[in-house]
């Protein structure tokens, strides 16, 4: 892969552009509402396009391209449809009560409802979950350039890409606040849908012309299989032929990442809890200049998120088509280390050697079957080793010494349903190894520690796509790279902004100063805003542990678990049942926190996860989530029925907006609603079968 001096061109005056333009239209920031809130002057198109830009992250282009790109497939842009039916419901059913409540932040609207404890829980709660989001977001942005830096022979740590990408967000954001973020999100939001199609574009194109067997992943095993390509076919048709099976939108109950039963209830929880009560994505909302306006926004980006899986999710499935091998690589720096602990543990393994200093020859003619563990004295050879052949893992020689061999060590590869067909050998050793030692453990009393193994670095798709497909040198690569910097910086922004707010209006200004003037809450939402950025950077670069997870789509979805579940039921309760007091909805967050944590405890139980009922139940986040939501609703529904309000809780409004619907947004909503719909019939087994 190349940069030329067009492509240079193009990605600077993007940045500069969304950066001057975010600074330029934000300069008379002088009251709280002003920073926070943009004036609540926003009109639809703004709204619309700010929701996308703020939503579509490499959360998106790193996270669900990588996810589609194994076994989950097409499966995975329910995310995506399924928000568009969510936003519809969100216009016209949540946004009217929070404009009448004139509210800066989702955890003030819990004090207007409920009473200030509830407020001050969700805040929170809200701020620490918001401080993992923040570093994830910029870990995915800076895999994707350390991946794309390698292709052009650069290595690029992680932490530099890091403060790359925190720095430009930090910029227009501590400058502007909201109105920035509106500005610049123009840019952006439709420079990553363009992107988006620009990649799409190419990746056919690529496929179309390619003479080498490519690589699919079964469905329901998540073994790998070679395909050979039919001469005289065109793109759309190998695309179809080889990857129909991954175009289901529904995955087996047993899938343990998007199974069709959490399509039921699971999956709406975190839908209605991100697209309606998430702060960094309804701020847009709350600053809309009319509840007409407002509606008009939501439902334009409804019409969008339809469009997205074709530009993101489609490109992740064609990436490991083409690129398996390369994917198969970037895996080695995952591995290296737990291939070295193995061999630790298990010195008689017939599948891994150790070899110091082999030269480059003998790293690129090492044969499959057998992994090896090249040692080297400096960290030079190392990088030169590494990425040079999937079954060869390079370390410096005193890291692989420091190795002590754990007595009680486990090696899982439940991570990636593709490792036992990718490394069958090893595989079948390790799980006869795995057997023994927890029989071991069990005898001991001793817990196991767990290593993870991993075929593929899924996660790489769409920097698969960037290195490879795109025509180099022509402006094209500046402009998707562009777009894809735009995409986290938008997503990281929107959050500075949301947590700084959260911080300012629910804890500095409710408990520490409710007197501060507007010119210090102002200084106080930038500060925070630096604060935020400097904590995004520390923990970016440790949230590339694939002992934590080989999504990081994953790892963002599951931990918000924590709190969507009890905040979607306190909403939802309270906008419905009006007798409830405010106690009623203390109770419910906590009983959500409490839960969801003893689920999660629950679900690394191997004894526990032997009964078919609580594995069902607890093994996917997506089913915790819905046991955690209807297990707040009953506490809840149990308290008010022990002891009501003897008045009805009345939603006055506060503030001059104007609160008139719109009509012609609801017609175009209910469209959206259909057209998802149909999509749901088109990829199901009943519209495949045709």
């Amino acid at each position: 892969m190349e940069i030329g001096t067009a492509d240079i061109i193009v990605f600077v005056t993007f940045v500069v552009c969304v950066v001057g333009l975010g600074i330029l239209k934000s300069r008379h920031e002088k009251t709280g509402e002003d920073y926070f809130l943009a004036g609540r002057g926003l009109s639809w198109w703004l709204i619309g396009f700010s929701l996308i830009a703020a939503n579509i992250s490499t959360e998106q282009f790193v996270g669900m391209s990588g996810n589609a790109a194994s076994h989950i497939g097409l499966a995975i842009a329910s995310y995506e449809w399924m928000a568009a039916i969510t936003l519809v419901v969100v216009a016209f059913a949540f946004l009217p009560y929070f404009l009448r409540a004139g509210i800066y932040t989702m955890p003030e609207f819990l004090e207007y409802r409920y009473n200030a404890a509830a407020r001050t829980i969700m805040a929170v709660a809200t701020i620490f979950i918001y401080m993992l989001l923040v570093g994830a977001v910029t870990y995915s942005g800076a895999l994707t350039i350390r991946t794309l830096a390698a292709k052009m022979g650069y290595n690029v740590p992680l932490i530099t890409g890091s403060i790359v990408i925190g720095v430009i967000a930090m910029m227009y954001v501590a400058a502007g606040g909201l109105k920035a973020c509106a500005w610049a999100d123009l840019i952006q939001g439709s420079a990553l849908i363009l992107g988006g199609g620009v990649i799409l574009y190419f990746a056919f194109d690529k496929l179309g012309g390619a003479t080498e067997a490519t690589k699919v992943i079964d469905v329901a095993s998540g073994a790998v299989v070679i395909e050979q390509l039919r001469e005289g076919t065109g793109a759309v048709e190998r695309f179809w032929s080889l990857n129909k099976v991954r175009m289901n939108m529904f995955l087996p109950a047993t899938d343990q990442t998007l199974p069709w039963t959490a399509l039921i209830i699971g999956l709406w929880i975190p839908n209605f809890y991100y697209w309606g009560l998430n702060q960094y994505i309804t701020q847009r909302t709350l600053g809309s200049s009319s509840l007409s306006q407002g509606q008009r926004g939501i439902v334009f980006a409804a019409f969008l998120k339809l469009l997205i899986p074709f530009v993101i999710v489609v490109p992740g499935i064609i990436a490991f088509n083409l690129f398996a091998k390369d994917m198969q690589i970037e895996a080695t720096k995952d591995n290296v280390a737990v291939v070295a602990r193995y061999f630790k543990a298990n010195p008689d393994t017939e599948y891994v050697e150790v070899k110091e200093s082999p030269d480059a020859e003998k790293v690129e003619q090492w044969q499959p079957g057998k992994f090896m563990v090249a040692l080297y004295e400096d960290e030079e050879k190392v990088e030169e080793a590494l990425m040079k052949n999937p079954y060869v893992l390079a370390m410096k020689k005193s890291d692989f010494e420091e190795i002590a061999p754990s007595e009680f060590t486990v090696f899982d590869d439940s991570a990636d349903k593709a490792w036992k067909s990718v490394y069958t050998g090893l595989a079948l050793e390790v799980e006869s190894y795995n057997v023994r030692v927890k029989s071991e453990a069990e005898a001991a009393a001793a817990k196991p520690r767990v290593e993870k193994f991993i075929a593929y670095k899924y996660d790489t798709a769409m920097a698969q796509l960037l290195g490879n497909v795109l025509p180099q040198k022509v402006g094209l690569v500046g402009f998707v790279l562009a777009a894809l910097l735009g995409a986290v910086v938008s997503s990281l922004a929107a959050m500075l902004n949301a947590a700084s707010t959260i911080f300012t209006m629910d804890v500095y200004k409710k408990y520490i100063s409710p007197e501060a003037s507007q010119k210090a809450i102002v200084f106080l939402g930038r500060v925070c805003v630096v604060v935020f950025t400097f904590i995004a950077v520390m923990v970016a670069p440790q949230l590339g542990n694939p002992k934590i997870s080989n999504s990081i789509f994953t790892i963002i979805q599951e931990s918000q678990g924590l709190i969507s579940p009890g905040v979607l039921a306190v909403f939802a309760f309270g906008l419905i049942v009006r007798r409830a007091r405010g106690v009623v909805g203390v109770a419910g967050l906590v009983t959500n926190i409490a839960a969801y944590s003893l689920f999660k405890l629950a679900s690394m139980n191997e004894t526990l996860m032997t009964i078919p009922l609580l594995k069902f139940l607890l093994q996917n986040f997506l089913n915790r989530m819905a046991v955690c939501f209807i297990l707040c609703l009953v506490v809840m529904s149990v308290m008010t029925a022990a002891r009501p309000l003897a008045e009805p809780v009345t939603f006055e409004q506060r503030g001059t907006l104007d609160l008139k619907s719109s009509k012609g947004a609801l017609i175009a909503g209910l469209i959206v609603v259909v057209i998802t719909l149909a999509l749901y019939v088109v990829f199901s087994p009943i519209g495949l079968s045709k």
